[in-house]
């Protein structure tokens, strides 16, 4: 993929990456380091500002991005789940990275429609560190809702109390964007990834040591044998500490209910097969991705995929078992997105009316493209607990159940 004219707010964090480097007891800083400040950087990274652009026509999109459907199923499983928990008022929904809004939107709407009993009891809070997005998430829901946009409040997760929080956390493409390290294996040691710069300008890779020792532990924590005579030279790959500090914030301001994660990713084994040597690591740039992170700083996603058995084996030593995991499709079938496809077989007259049969044809490629065994139907969902009497964890939920097919 070619450099494309240099943006001025890249050439001042360029700048400003490379100060800090300068800074660094060795010259170089982790690869994690680096994610964080191109992300996350306060004034010019791409979650930070006004670069984000998600969507059909932007960097990527999200299920939400296909219409109202994923997150009125989701609506669907939140009912259920307040039931389980016995009713609770209030019941909190909070929502970690809410992208445009547009999901939220969605929810609530489907909500105070079709379960007015608990959008009366319903705290809706988004967790939200990219003021960019705030904005943007603040103007779509007003557009969207008018007054019941104000039953929304935004807020970190440090700013939640302990254990106050009675109902469910939820994402949806969230731990793939926490910074990752990188390694590679050499002589078959495990090397951290490290980034430096000559120049001031450009950035380059050097390996060394490992940053800390829970590198190492990490692999212990997930089952692999890492290093190992099996990883050839030239093995690369990545290891999310950062989503350990996410899971752990979230176990000590959850009370009672649950935990619900949907991103991509594999388990242990799959992640770290021998045939994926060069790891997961994606950019997203209008739409179009490739693994160089070292161009368009601050203007692209850089994410990599989760390793959902991390989150789980971290979940059980933070008191947050897991109830159940999923892939989105069957999650979603088995919510009554098949349903919803087999209504526009019988019932799609009102559509055609409006749209013709190419508009018909849209919504049925759209609910399939939810479920798409090759795309986001294979994302991970992840539900874990806390809090739960046996009792209550005895009830599986409905998106956890094997959909008819």
């Amino acid at each position: 993929m070619k450099d494309e004219l240099i943006q001025p707010s890249e050439v001042l964090l360029r700048s400003l990456i490379a100060s800090r480097i300068a800074e660094s007891p060795e010259r170089r800083i982790t690869f994690a380091q680096y994610m964080e400040w191109v992300l996350y950087e306060p004034q010019h990274g791409y979650y930070a500002t006004n670069a984000v652009n998600i969507g059909a026509e932007g960097d990527f999109f999200t299920s939400p991005h296909l219409g109202a459907d994923f997150g009125e199923l989701l609506a669907e499983q939140f009912a259920e789940m307040w039931d389980i928990l016995g009713n609770p008022v209030p019941f909190t929904l909070v929502e970690m990275g809410a992208g445009a809004g547009i999901l939220a939107a969605d929810i609530l709407r489907y909500l105070q429609q079709h379960y007015r009993e608990i959008f009366e009891v319903l705290e809706y809070v988004i967790v939200e560190i990219a003021p960019g997005l705030i904005s943007q998430q603040q103007q779509v829901l007003q557009n969207m809702l008018g007054k019941t946009a104000a039953l929304v409040r935004w807020c970190s997760l440090e700013e939640i109390p302990k254990n106050s929080i009675v109902g469910c956390f939820f994402s949806n493409e969230l731990v793939d964007a926490l910074p990752v390290h990188q390694f590679a294996i050499e002589e078959e040691q495990i090397r951290e990834i490290y980034v430096t710069s000559r120049d001031g300008v450009t950035f380059e890779e050097v390996t060394g040591v490992p940053s800390t020792p829970k590198l190492a532990e990490y692999f212990d924590l997930v089952g692999i044998e890492l290093p190992s005579s099996v990883y050839a030279d030239g093995y690369r790959s990545e290891i999310n500490l950062a989503a350990y500090n996410w899971l752990s914030t979230v176990a000590a301001k959850l009370r009672r209910g649950y935990l619900l994660t949907i991103d991509y990713g594999y388990p242990a084994t799959r992640y770290y097969s021998l045939g994926r040597r060069q790891g997961t690591l994606q950019c997203y740039y209008r739409h179009m991705h490739h693994d160089n992170p070292y161009i368009n700083i601050g203007q692209q996603d850089i994410t990599a995929h989760v390793n959902f058995t991390a989150l789980e084996r971290w979940g059980d030593r933070l008191q947050l078992p897991k109830l159940g995991f999923t892939q989105q499709g069957l999650f979603l079938m088995a919510l009554g997105l098949g349903d919803r496809i087999a209504a526009l077989s019988t019932g799609g007259e009102n559509i055609i009316k409006s749209q013709g049969i190419s508009g018909l044809l849209r919504c049925r490629d759209t609910l399939h493209q939810l479920i798409d065994p090759m795309g986001l139907g294979n994302f991970g969902v992840l539900v874990q607990t806390k809090g739960l009497r046996e009792e209550e964890r005895g009830r599986s939920l409905k998106g956890l159940k094997m959909p008819l097919m």
